[in-house]
C-alpha cells in the first residue's frame, strides 16, 4: 500500500468516526436554537397578554395579569446557558436572528439579561396591583426587551 492509501485510509476512518460527533455537536446546536426560539414565544405569549391589558385592549383582569408575570418570572429563572451555545448566530446557522456580537468579547449581553429579569421582576411585584400599576412596570420590560433586541437580534432570514 503506498503512502497516498495509508494517508487516505487513516483519513477516510477518521471521517467515519468524526461524522457521529459532528452530526451530535449539530444535533446540540439546533436544539439550542429550538430550545431559546421556544422560551422567546413563551416570553411573547405572556407579555401578550399584558401589553394587551395596558394598552386596553384586553381587560384588565388582576388575576390573569398576575400569572402572566409570574410566568415571565419563572422562565427568567430557568438556566438559559445551554440554549446560546457559541456558533448559533445568524451568520452560522439558518433560522435564527441571534448576532454573533451575543459571543464577543465586551459583549453587554449579561447586563441586558439582567436588566430584563429586574423589570420581570417589578412586573412580577406590579401585574395584580390595578391597572396603573401594571401599566407603570410595562415600559420597563419593554425597554429591556428592545435594547437587547436592537443590539443582538437580526431581521427575519
Amino acid at each position: 500500500m503506498s503512502v497516498f492509501s495509508k494517508v487516505a485510509s487513516i483519513a477516510l476512518s477518521a471521517a467515519i468516526i468524526a461524522t457521529p460527533l459532528v452530526a451530535q455537536d449539530q444535533k446540540a446546536l439546533e436544539a439550542a436554537v429550538k430550545a431559546r426560539k421556544s422560551q422567546m414565544t413563551l416570553f411573547a405569549f405572556n407579555l401578550g397578554l399584558l401589553g394587551g391589558m395596558a394598552k386596553g385592549q384586553i381587560d384588565y383582569d388582576a388575576d390573569k395579569a398576575q400569572a402572566a408575570a409570574s410566568g415571565l418570572l419563572a422562565l427568567t429563572a430557568l438556566d438559559a446557558s445551554r440554549m446560546w451555545l457559541p456558533g448559533t448566530d445568524n451568520e452560522t446557522m439558518d433560522n435564527t436572528r441571534a448576532l454573533p456580537a451575543i459571543w464577543a468579547e465586551g459583549s453587554d449581553i449579561g447586563a441586558k439579561a439582567q436588566a430584563f429579569g429586574e423589570a420581570v421582576g417589578a412586573m412580577d411585584a406590579a401585574a395584580g396591583q390595578g391597572l396603573e400599576a401594571l401599566q407603570g412596570a410595562m415600559g420597563g420590560v419593554g425597554g429591556a426587551c428592545g435594547s437587547c433586541h436592537k443590539a443582538y437580534r437580526g431581521p427575519r432570514n
